[in-house]
């Protein structure tokens, strides 16, 4: 019986197998790294929510203050969602004696009909959250807020967003990065709401930043037990 001998070319590919595979590993595991971290999972998420809600028109046009909605924005770890009862403030069709209130605000409209049915039933809206940190790493909001941090610079313009996106990547390393340079994201805790805020005539946001941090000593910590704890 006569043997099978394999082409003497056979030989190079042999050789190149080991190669090819290993390079075959290294782009798996690089497209499921960059695949998987927030800068490409997560930027640009923009959820469909219940009830069209305009913060370009509210915070933008009607130049309402984020805290009459997230009014824990300041005292909590939580930017509360707010209650039924906060929409229809403006958009109720009648009052607490429930005379019909000329005043009111597109009482009428289909699109708040889901605000009507929760003020019926009880049973609150579900707004579905946009910027949504993994249940390991710990964020305080009244923390950032009272020093100086303005909702600009997590969520950014966002009174001129017709729908809510998350516009920042929210990883560990671009947190670090502002926990080490924290001077760019500082302002007077007076206009942390005011996300139109420019610098004074004549200085940087740097500047005032600096100013600000070395006035209210504040430092910022970078020690993994912060936010993982």
């Amino acid at each position: 019986m006569n043997r099978f001998y394999f082409p003497a070319w056979t030989n190079t590919l042999l050789g190149l197998i080991g190669p090819v595979m290993t390079l075959g590993l290294i782009y798996v595991v690089a497209v499921l790294w960059f695949g998987a971290v927030p800068n490409t999972t997560d930027v640009g998420y923009a959820p469909t929510q219940p009830i069209p809600f305009s913060h370009k028109l509210h915070a933008g046009d009607l130049k309402m203050d984020c805290r009459y909605c997230h009014t824990s924005v300041e005292k909590a770890a939580f930017a509360a969602i707010p209650p039924t009862s906060t929409c229809l403030n403006c958009h109720s069709g009648k009052d607490a004696a429930g005379q019909v209130v000329a005043t009111a605000i597109h009482s009428d409209s289909p699109k708040l009909a889901p605000v009507r049915e929760s003020a019926a039933t009880g049973q609150p809206i579900e707004w579905i959250k946009v910027h949504d940190l993994p249940d390991y790493a710990y964020f305080n909001h009244s923390a950032h807020v009272t020093r100086g941090v303005s909702c600009v610079s997590c969520h950014d313009r966002i009174d001129r967003m017709e729908k809510v996106y998350q516009s920042k990547e929210l990883s560990m390393s671009w947190c670090l990065s502002c926990h080490r340079n924290p001077d760019p994201h500082l302002r007077p805790a007076e206009f942390v709401t005011k996300l139109d805020w420019a610098p004074p005539e004549g200085k940087t946001a740097a500047e005032v930043g600096r100013e600000i941090r070395e006035q209210r000593g504040i430092n910022p910590s970078t020690n993994c037990s912060t936010c993982h704890r």
